[in-house]
């Protein structure tokens, strides 16, 4: 049986044992909640009914581990509210959803998926000649397992080959206004917040932070805020906070990602954004 809210702890916001990097998102969120809160690994041996509201925020092994994650998530939603929901984080999770996305009219980077054990994958390489390419595992965050190369290349064939035997993979074409920078517009409570560039490291193509990468302020564009809310409302119902990451192809604005698990989102760089989550995060039903 759920224990009433006031005989709970607010909030836990659920992390991981051990973080590839920092968590610039985390101190300041703590603090804009202002009120007991908890800092807590995913796999930790918690009594997760002790809280009213458990946030995901850094549990950035979740997709090495996935079948574990999600059992954990389930147990959890039965005696929490977890945040963002269930049906949210299972959606999430893997990569197909972007699938579900481009039927309901979003517009995409042009995606070849490939399922794990698929007979030969390395000849949907064909398709694309010799221009550059990005192999990504289907279930991945923040870069960890892409490869960007010529597609007739054998190092990109062998990427292929491997992902492809470990799981389902996504094939997409390399675009080269990454250089430019990747776009993401950042939202609480289905209303938008704030919005960062975030530029790699010049000759890498992997924006984030790990890898060299900056995150500047950015105002987005009307194509761009029309390119977000049609993701997220092609996304399931329930969501707190949500990451929407894009680039320009052909002049338009094309879906890279619809973060809706453990995004970074970038408080540091936008003030009063931390009060704006901490207060969607409490309005959260």
């Amino acid at each position: 049986m759920n224990l009433p809210d006031l005989d709970r702890t607010p909030f836990a916001l659920v992390t991981c044992a051990e973080m590839p990097k920092p968590d610039s998102d985390g101190a300041l969120l703590m603090a804009a909640l202002g009120e007991p809160v908890e800092l807590l690994s995913w796999d930790a041996d918690v009594d997760w009914s002790r809280f009213g509201r458990v946030v995901l925020r850094s549990p950035w092994d979740y997709h090495t581990r996935l079948p574990e994650f999600l059992a954990w998530a389930r147990r959890v939603a039965a005696c929490s509210r977890l945040l963002n929901p269930l049906p949210v984080i299972e959606w999430n999770s893997h990569k197909r959803y972007l699938f579900d996305l481009q039927r309901q009219g979003v517009a995409i980077v042009p995606t070849r998926f490939i399922e794990q054990g698929e007979l030969a994958p390395e000849a949907a390489l064909a398709a694309f000649g010799g221009a550059e390419v990005v192999v990504k595992p289907a279930v991945s965050i923040g870069a960890f397992g892409a490869l960007r190369g010529a597609a007739d290349s054998a190092a990109v064939a062998d990427h292929l080959r491997a992902l492809a035997g470990e799981g389902d993979v996504l094939l997409q074409p390399f675009l080269p206004a990454i250089a430019d920078g990747e776009v993401s517009l950042i939202y609480f409570g289905g209303q938008f917040s704030h919005a960062v560039r975030k530029v790699p490291q010049a000759g890498d193509f992997r924006c984030q932070d790990l890898y060299g990468g900056v995150a500047l302020p950015h105002q987005p564009d009307d194509d761009e805020r029309a390119l977000a809310g049609a993701a997220l409302a092609a996304a399931p119902a329930g969501g707190v906070y949500a990451r929407v990451d894009m680039l320009r192809l052909d002049g338009r604005p094309v879906l890279i990602e619809l973060e809706l698990i453990e995004p970074s989102l970038f408080l540091d760089t936008a003030p009063g954004s931390a009060e704006r989550l901490a207060a969607a995060l409490r309005a959260a039903p």
